[in-house]
């Protein structure tokens, strides 16, 4: 299959079960008895639109193992909303401008507002798992909460590593170090989770989870470092958040971390200093500089090549955990997903 048909598949199911899942997740933010402007920062970020690959990854993996799309999506709606809930307190700890195209929650209505709607669709989130009691059986709703229990703790365990080295000037790691931080903070609630949910929902619970780790691992990484290199080359407008917006925040990315061990001496002193300065005091030239290093020293190019190489590693994997399924839509969707991630724009 081309790489066109390819994203095109990808592109059709995101379609169609985003839209279910935003549909669903608007009975959730809506409030029916007050007009009170919390429900609407609540709903900003929702409302922005976004690809709501984490939902459809979920559905696709249920309906794949047989369930119904009904079946799946309180879970799905539950994701996205936290999903939504760890974006606006991401951009308040990355001090980042722009969201999905448009100036992000804490710069348009201030940092306690915007914490406080984070706050709060993070607790939304509950109730769709709640609500899968009704539809699943508390047994099975159960062992769905488990796994967000989990999979939010390992999120915010990668995301305190990765701010930790930031805050702490860490300088000395490595690929290993990077992927470790990923894991955690992207892989569990982008891809692992989702089709762990889903495969729970389509057996009814009757599979070992843990055989799906390692396609979610490698989907969730080459997935993280081609948004990585999106910040740095993509788009503007498609991409929705400010370029270079990374080195701006000084993200230990796997270009970052790559220039600073392939640099020398005298150059990678500079970049420390330029890493130990705060962002509001950090200067375009300084990150301009940046910007070329990575690309004299190859460090684009390096992060390409370990993206492709995941990618790959992810399509061998999904043979082996998946081929038993029946041919389907759902399956064919998560054959294509390895191509898509690293060749979305």
């Amino acid at each position: 299959m081309s790489a066109r048909a390819t994203s095109e598949r990808v592109r059709e199911r995101l379609e169609e079960y985003g839209a279910a899942a935003r549909e669903r997740m608007r009975e959730y933010l809506r409030d029916g008895q007050s007009r009170h402007a919390f429900y609407e920062l609540v709903s900003d970020y929702p409302e922005r639109g976004g690809r709501a690959l984490r939902a459809s990854l979920c559905l696709a993996t249920a309906r794949a193992f047989g369930a119904q799309p009904t079946e799946a999506l309180n879970s799905a709606v539950a994701l996205e909303l936290l999903h939504n809930a760890f974006l606006v307190h991401d951009d308040l700890e990355d001090e980042s401008e722009e969201r999905r195209g448009r100036p992000t929650l804490h710069l348009r209505h201030g940092a306690p507002l915007a914490i406080n709607a984070g706050d709060a669709l993070a607790v939304l989130s509950l109730r769709p798992l709640i609500d899968n009691v009704g539809m699943l059986g508390s047994r099975l709703a159960l062992r769905i909460l488990e796994e967000a229990e989990r999979m939010a703790r390992e999120s915010v365990e990668g995301q305190a590593l990765e701010l930790w080295w930031r805050q702490h000037h860490v300088t000395d790691l490595g690929e290993a170090d990077y992927l470790r931080m990923v894991l955690k903070k992207t892989c569990w609630y982008t891809s692992i989770y989702p089709m762990r949910v889903g495969a729970l929902i389509g057996t009814r619970d009757s599979v070992e989870l843990d055989r799906y780790l390692h396609f979610g691992f490698f989907v969730g990484a080459a997935f993280q470092i081609q948004d990585d290199l999106l910040n740095l080359v993509g788009d503007e407008a498609s991409y929705g958040k400010e370029r270079n917006g990374d080195i701006w925040e000084g993200k230990r990315t796997l270009m970052l971390i790559h220039l600073l061990n392939v640099m020398d001496a005298d150059e990678r002193a500079r970049l420390s200093r330029v890493l130990g300065t705060p962002r509001l005091e950090r200067t375009p030239e300084e990150v301009r500089w940046v910007r070329e290093c990575m690309d004299r020293y190859g460090s684009i190019d390096y992060a390409r090549q370990v993206a492709h190489g995941l990618a790959g590693a992810a399509l061998h994997e999904f043979w082996l955990v998946f081929a038993d399924l029946p041919d389907s839509p759902d399956k064919d969707f998560l054959a294509a997903l390895p191509t898509w991630v690293i060749e979305r724009t």
